[in-house]
């Protein structure tokens, strides 16, 4: 299912040059700077249960496909919130999924899976309701042997590091048992503080209390509140983080007064926060974040412009990060405005941007990250981590921004099989746009083999401080 050339520029000249450029980085080691990969999982090193568990029933991008097409959640497996029925035969999973292999024609669903098929299992033909059982039996032998544990595949896959993605409420026994037990798979966490910087998070007050517990202060007080998010992230960077994560409805930042942000967590602590003042202490918390991070160094990353959950039955039943968040139009230039008045300048500071939101990539994105110190562009990212995707993210941001002035790569998968066919897409992806500037004389190929390490590599590790 793997062709050599694929995602190469059909153009025989340019092929050739992107086959060229992409020999340079084929195999250099994979950068994971933020994904959700379960730290349990090198914690324990168990085996992968069975096909069905790896490959179906975690993966959104699977299971809102089939969903779309009318199959029920319950019968692919996916858990429901008050522990309901669901299809628990893994080998009936795997059989919905194989019977409609076509609905992934087309999608980087298909690519990921295939690469992982081929490269892991030695699978080469196309799953089907006629070889669903030989399929899932192949694959359950393998998952069975010490090659294909979680430990084996991580160094398998030539990955130099993997970032995790905890709340503020982990206690990372996870990082901690992967410290104690001396494998030397590097897997480090991000701090990603939404349940308790988002008034409007599900169980907010619960997390408030939980939060002032496990970093051992008062949260009562704005600066007692500040303070315990300085020590959890203390914590967190003794585990390895480098990074914070922030999933914001919207782009606001804020710049309030003392006096306007300690009234105003008052009345967020209290639990009546109207929802313009709980965008409002989104909007100061990512300012806060930002002055803790020139304080600890954390890199901090914003990527706004989900409606999370839109499927409000799906959600019901199911709960979040169920394949109905949705992009939204998304406003950079005036929303980031407060922030970058305070620290759009700092050097020491690195702001990394992601959108969902396509549109805003020549006209806001590019623009700002290539005018602000503190700036970074992330790359195209969750709906558009695709081939066309990421043309279109070099093609719109390169002749503003540079290529310095985005991050590299990320892969931001849950799905760990995944990761090396996420990293080859881009690298591939990459070098077939270098490649066509090649062959348009904008630049030489001495230079383009420069960059194309860097996009796979060196970009990653400075913008992260890795």
């Amino acid at each position: 299912m793997l062709h050599p050339d694929r995602l190469f520029p059909a153009d025989p000249e340019i092929r050739a040059i992107a086959r060229r450029l992409y020999a340079e980085v084929a195999g250099l080691p994979i950068i994971s700077p933020h994904g959700h990969t379960d730290p349990r999982w090198f914690a324990e090193d168990r085996p992968f249960a069975d096909p069905a568990a790896l490959f179906v029933v975690p993966d959104h991008y699977v299971f809102r496909m089939l969903m779309s097409q009318g199959l029920r959640l319950e019968d692919l497996g996916v858990p429901r919130r008050d522990g309901g029925a669901v299809e628990p035969d893994p080998r009936k999973i795997w059989r919905a999924f194989a019977s409609n292999w076509k609905l992934f024609r087309g999608t980087p669903s298909s690519l990921w899976l295939a690469h992982a098929f081929e490269t892991l299992f030695g699978i080469v033909e196309k799953p089907s309701a006629e070889n669903a059982d030989r399929l899932y039996d192949v694959i359950a032998e393998r998952l069975a042997q010490p090659s294909h544990r979680p430990r084996a595949l991580f160094e398998r896959f030539g990955i130099e590091l993997l970032s995790t993605t905890e709340s503020p409420l982990d206690d990372l026994r996870h990082h901690a048992a992967i410290r104690a037990s001396g494998w030397k798979g590097r897997v480090i966490t991000a701090y990603r503080p939404d349940p308790v910087v988002d008034p409007e998070h599900v169980g907010f007050l619960d997390n408030l209390a939980a939060f002032a517990e496990i970093a051992g202060v008062d949260v009562g007080t704005w600066d007692g509140y500040l303070e315990a998010h300085r020590r959890r992230r203390a914590y967190f960077k003794s585990f390895g983080a480098t990074s914070t994560d922030h999933g914001h409805p919207s782009a606001a930042t804020a710049d309030l007064a003392r006096a306007e942000a300690e009234a105003l967590w008052a009345t967020v602590r209290a639990g009546r926060a109207t929802p313009a003042e709980a965008e409002l202490f989104r909007a100061q918390m990512l300012t806060e974040m930002a002055r803790l991070s020139l304080e600890d160094g954390l890199v901090m990353q914003i990527h706004p412009g989900a409606f999370r959950n839109h499927n409000a039955d799906v959600f019901a039943r199911f709960g979040a990060d169920k394949g109905g968040d949705i992009p939204t139009r998304t406003d950079y230039v005036r929303a980031l405005k407060p922030l970058l008045d305070r620290f759009g300048n700092e050097r020491d500071l690195t702001i990394i941007l992601f959108t969902l939101d396509e549109t805003s990539y020549a006209r806001e994105l590019a623009p700002l990250a290539g005018h602000y110190p503190a700036l970074k562009l992330g790359p195209a990212w969750w709906f558009h981590d695709s081939p066309e995707g990421m043309r279109r993210y070099r093609e719109q941001v390169t002749e503003t921004a540079g290529f310095y002035n985005t991050v590299g790569f990320n892969d931001d998968t849950r799905a760990f099989p995944s990761i090396p066919a996420r990293h080859d897409v881009s690298r591939r992806v990459d070098c077939g746009f270098l490649a066509r500037l090649v062959a348009e004389h904008r630049l030489d190929e001495d230079d383009a083999r420069d960059v194309a390490v860097d996009l796979a590599n060196r970009l990653v590790k400075a913008a992260y401080r890795l």
